[in-house]
This record gives C-alpha cells, structure tokens and sequence, in this order.
C-alpha cells in the first residue's frame, strides 16, 4: 500500500471510530507507531482536523465531513454476499435496516458494478432451514440499549413456557447453538442472565440508564458459556 492510500485509510478508520490509538492504527496499517505519527500530522497539514485525548487515541473532529467514496468490485460484491448471510442469521429488524442500507450503497455505484451485482445476486444461494430462521424483530432495539447502556423493560417466555416481566440492564449479543443470545443484568432474578432473544416477546428501551463500569465486558461473561468456541 502506498502512502496516498494508507492516509486516506487511516482517515476512513478515524471517521468509523470515536478514537483510535496509535498503536491500533500501527496493527491495522503494519507500520511503526512512529509512522503513525508522520501520518496524522501529513493528514493536519491537510488541514484535515485531527486530534489527540490522553489515553484514548486519535479522532476527527465531529464538524469534519468526510464525502462519500467509490468501492472496489470486491468491496461491493462483499456487500452482495453480506446480504445472504443477513437473511440467515439476522432478524427481521437487521434484514429491513441491512436492506435499506446496502440500496444507500448501491445507488453510489458505477453503472458497470451495478449490473455485475445484478449478476451476482441472481446466483448467490444460502439455503437455512427454516426452524433457524430468526423471526422476531429485536435486535436492533437490543442494539440501541446496549450502546447507549439503557435499561429495557420486556415480556419473557422461560423453558417451561411461562411468561414474566423483567427490567434488565444489557451487556451484549452472542450468536452461539444457532440462536441469538441476550446477556443482561437481570433486576428480578439480581445476577447475570442469558435470554434466548427468540423467547422474547416484547421490549422495550425504557431510556434510563446505568452504570455500565459496574457491569461485566460481554467477553469475560463468554467465558462461562458452555460452548466451546
């Protein structure tokens, strides 16, 4: 990669982050964290408005716009493919917003790779059985919750069948059996819970939030799973 390239790829990757390290920029780019610091002051000589906070990283000012770019064929028909793995695993909440999303792309497209992705989409199969299919549509507001550390309020289905209300504080999703999980701090029962998110019958993000610092990271909780990964 040339260095025209990796600059306008460290600013496409400090316009997706709200900070990003030096040394994250280094891994991402293969280069010395030194190189890194050539590179952000090539970028503000620019007069692109890069800035620095302690012991959080780089960022873009938030006034800073960066126009939309063209994408490779590669980049599109990952895209394309994306699509199908959407309509398997995701819910119904993904699929619309994925859909409406990918169009976006789409529309920003050369005619050329529009007609390739036309190709590509007539001939791209993923079969799932349909008792995997994940039709419910929650996980976008479980998304939400989990960003902005917001309580949810929702209706719950058990093993047994039995229905009861619960207020719990989100840490995170984990796909694992084949099925969407919800890892919560769960009011009632006053510990760590894993809902299955197709047993939910109802939710909603109540827009209270909590102190997420006195929660555990979604990873430390995987490690209780009894799944191998």
């Amino acid at each position: 990669m040339n260095r025209i390239d990796r600059l306008f790829g460290i600013l496409v990757l400090l316009q997706s982050k709200k900070y990003v390290p030096a040394e994250k920029i280094a891994e991402r780019f293969n280069i010395s964290v030194r190189t890194v610091y050539r590179d952000v002051k090539a970028l503000c000589e620019q007069g692109i408005p890069v800035s620095f906070e302690q012991n959080r990283g780089y960022f873009v000012v938030r006034e800073f716009f960066l126009p939309p770019v063209s994408l490779t064929n590669e980049e599109a028909n990952a895209f394309l493919l994306m699509e199908a793995l959407v309509e398997g695993f995701a819910d119904l909440s993904i699929r619309k917003h994925y859909k409406s999303g990918l169009s976006k792309i789409k529309a920003g497209l050369r005619h050329s790779q529009k007609e390739k992705l036309d190709v590509l989409d007539n001939n791209i199969k993923l079969q799932i059985p349909e008792c995997f299919r994940q039709n419910f549509e929650y996980l976008s507001v479980l998304q939400e919750a989990i960003a902005s550390h917001s309580i949810i309020s929702m209706g719950y289905k058990n093993n047994n069948g039995e229905i009861s209300n619960r207020r719990a504080e989100p840490i995170g999703l984990i796909f694992y059996a084949l099925n969407w999980h919800l890892i919560a701090w769960c009011h009632k029962r006053n510990e760590y819970r894993d809902f299955r998110v197709s047993r939910i019958m109802s939710v909603t993000n109540t827009g209270q939030t909590f102190d997420r610092s006195k929660r555990l990271d979604v990873d430390e909780y995987m490690k209780s799973l009894p799944v191998s990964y």
